[in-house]
């Protein structure tokens, strides 16, 4: 199957059935600032998130404005170490290499993400919803989650690589 195919099925009348099969949680998860450290230090402004990440390419697109980098775009995605996947806006861990998986979506995937990493809202951007997740401490957008994953979860955080880094164990 070829990359062209791929995204072609991605927006198929299948993806979209099932979308509309499986619709975002009901309730929006907002992260205790209590159980993230340096939370307070995080609330930057805009200008600040600029400077912040201007020498990380689309990083602030999609870290700061909730944009989408092109799939197979990332080298994180074929990342195979064991070792941790941390916000490429904050350093803040999300991710253990255990929880890796090949979606075959072009994107890094995960189907579950470290104790209180994530806060999540619904999406409308394209018309049915979807669950979109972000960084618990910074708030920096890193993608969306599905229930088309593997198990235990069942679940595929689809994330935006240029919003990671990772760290080997």
């Amino acid at each position: 199957m070829t990359d062209l195919d791929r995204r072609a099925l991605l927006f198929s009348a299948a993806g979209l059935a099932a979308a509309l099969s499986s619709p975002a949680k009901a309730n929006d998860v907002t992260p205790d600032p209590a159980k993230i450290p340096d939370y307070e230090k995080w609330r930057l402004s805009d200008r600040a998130w600029k400077e912040r990440l201007k020498d990380k390419g689309e990083a602030y697109d999609v870290l700061r404005r909730e944009a989408t980098e092109r799939p197979w775009s990332s080298p994180l995605n074929d990342e195979k170490r064991r070792g941790v996947f941390s916000c490429a806006g904050c350093g803040y861990d999300l991710f253990s290499s255990a929880a890796k998986f090949d979606s075959g979506t072009g994107w890094p995937s995960f189907f579950d993400h470290l104790p209180n990493a994530l806060g999540e809202k619904t999406d409308w951007k394209l018309v049915v919803p979807r669950t979109e997740y972000h960084c618990a401490r910074c708030g920096g957008h890193q993608g969306h989650v599905f229930d088309d994953g593997p198990a235990p979860t069942g679940l595929r955080y689809c994330n935006n690589g240029v919003a990671l880094t990772f760290r080997p164990a």
